[in-house]
């Protein structure tokens, strides 16, 4: 039954506005420094079935920004955990080769959150660690939902955007934007970067990671 004097806008949902919406302008990324001690960098689901050019180019250019903090992360004794998706084989996929896992860095299988149904706040618990730098792709899966739930657990969440894909350009930006502007219960924890603006300390020789 109509109402007299409806408005003709009335009902109009975001779908039907959806060409209305302006795309919002890029974040300032701010340099970040971390403790190697109590950090961890998260390499998620960067898998050699999947971070390949034909299914997600943007996970292919990730690969060397991720591998040099990688590197500057070992270098100073900092703890690397790996996902490798759900878990459900019996083998998990391997890491893409240039991020290949040394022995005794630990892998955790989830799904989009990688603390759901996993060790991963355990084992993070056990080392003392209270920052987590995540790099990985899903964007707009592994990234956001670990990111948001570490943030919901009260970690220090440091995302370079540099160090994270999608097989769409419009999830990378959606997850960045929503990492900014989620509610602050969540974003007050996270901060947006690139790779390069992240600097490790130099370990003291008495204050290295725990074991």
């Amino acid at each position: 039954m109509a109402i007299a004097g409806a408005s003709p806008v009335m009902g109009q949902t975001i779908v039907d506005r959806w060409a209305e919406v302006a795309i919002p302008a890029p974040p300032v990324l701010v340099p970040v420094t971390v403790k190697p001690a109590r950090s961890a960098l998260l390499v998620l689901d960067m898998l050699a079935v999947n971070c390949v050019p034909e299914k997600r180019p943007s996970c292919v250019r990730s690969i060397a920004p991720v591998e040099a903090l990688l590197k500057r992360a070992r270098a100073a004794g900092m703890l690397v955990i790996y996902s490798a998706g759900q878990a459900g084989s019996v083998v998990p996929p391997d890491p893409v080769a240039p991020l290949k896992p040394l022995a005794g860095e630990p892998m955790v299988r989830a799904g989009a959150d990688k603390f759901l149904h996993s060790d991963l706040e355990q084992i993070l618990k056990q080392h003392g660690i209270d920052t987590v730098i995540i790099t990985g792709t899903s964007a707009e899966g592994a990234v956001l939902y670990t990111a948001s739930g570490a943030s919901g657990r009260g970690f220090q969440v440091v995302v370079p955007v540099d160090g994270l894909s999608a097989a769409q350009n419009f999830a990378e930006l959606y997850t960045v934007w929503h990492l900014q502007h989620a509610p602050a219960s969540i974003t007050s924890r996270i901060q947006v970067t690139s790779s390069d603006q992240i600097a490790i300390e130099q370990a003291r020789p008495d204050k290295g990671r725990m074991p």
